[in-house]
């Protein structure tokens, strides 16, 4: 297994894709990760269409057990954000 792409080799992979100076596809890598916090901020749908989409889910409230204790907890509610592959991308690791 291949260690995991880190912020940097994505950037460089960008700007050699695209044939930019590092400097400037890291300002395009940072405002692409930007627009798409912004959106999901405002609890709006982001779709790349062919690589997924982007939501926000909201989870209610809820009991729970403490595993070292037993003592019951409240888990207090939360939004967290899922990623949907689009076909092309689960084509492409498949």
């Amino acid at each position: 297994m291949e260690k995991p792409l880190n912020k940097q080799e994505l950037v460089a992979a960008v700007a050699d894709d695209a044939d930019l100076p590092k400097a400037k596809a890291g300002e395009v890598v940072d405002a692409v990760f930007s627009a798409i916090e912004k959106a999901l901020s405002k609890k709006q749908e982001v779709r790349l269409v062919g690589f997924g989409t982007f939501v926000t889910a909201t989870r209610k409230a809820a009991k729970g057990r403490n595993p070292r204790t037993g003592e019951e907890i409240d888990i207090p509610a939360s939004t967290s954000v899922r990623f949907k592959p689009g076909k092309n991308l689960k084509e492409a690791v498949s």
